[in-house]
């Protein structure tokens, strides 16, 4: 992992500090605060266990929203358990941090990622292709709102829960140090295994093919 603080070729956008109160929960205790991403409104969470002020390697999920899963408990996807599995971990640390992001269907909103569904359904596409069928990239997400987050609660550097190697590229490039990838994996279920092979084969995803998945 890249440990070396660098320079955004971009800046950052601006995380505007909104709220903060301590958050009891079945994974213990958190400090709740919420930011405004000031370029489009977007509210935003970060869930903070311990003292993470000037901290470094802090343990941190960047979980991107989703209603049907984290919400509604859809198994096509792995989301809900993967929030869980966060949570359940940082609060089982001294610190850590779980941010909850507004990115709902990979960036491109919850009314399209249901189009994307009923492409999924009705014309056999994997999860990719009907992003690409109605207009979009395959993941639309950015994670500039995430290091401005980190930076104004005072983190200098993560261990990043994902299995994503883009989320770690990008947080990265954005001027937030990674020193070491965490895997994240969950079981698949009968009507996500396709979704997480989607995720490995044509994502990039570090999943296993057999076994546990996430």
């Amino acid at each position: 992992m890249d440990g070396d603080r660098t320079n955004p070729a971009t800046p950052l956008p601006r995380a505007r500090f909104e709220a903060v109160s301590d958050l009891p929960t079945r994974h213990g205790l958190f400090r709740i605060h919420v930011f405004t991403d000031e370029r489009n409104g977007r509210e935003h969470v970060a869930m903070v266990k311990g003292d993470v002020w000037a901290a470094e390697s802090v343990p941190t999920r960047i979980h991107s929203e989703c209603l049907t899963g984290d919400v509604m408990a859809s198994l096509r996807c792995d989301c809900r358990e993967q929030l869980e599995r966060a949570l359940s971990y940082v609060g089982g640390q001294e610190s850590g941090i779980v941010l909850y992001l507004r990115q709902e269907g990979r960036g491109i909103g919850l009314a399209n990622k249901i189009r994307a569904y009923r492409l999924q359904q009705e014309s056999g596409l994997d999860t990719v292709d009907a992003n690409l069928a109605l207009g979009f990239q395959d993941d639309e997400r950015d994670y500039g709102i995430a290091v401005a987050m980190l930076r104004t609660i005072g983190v200098r550097s993560v261990r990043l829960m994902t299995n994503n190697p883009e989320k770690v590229r990008q947080l990265v490039t954005l001027g937030m140090p990674v020193t070491e990838r965490l895997a994240h994996l969950v079981p698949p279920g009968p009507h996500n295994e396709s979704y997480l092979q989607t995720k490995a084969m044509r994502s990039g995803h570090l999943i296993p093919l057999t076994g546990r998945h996430g």
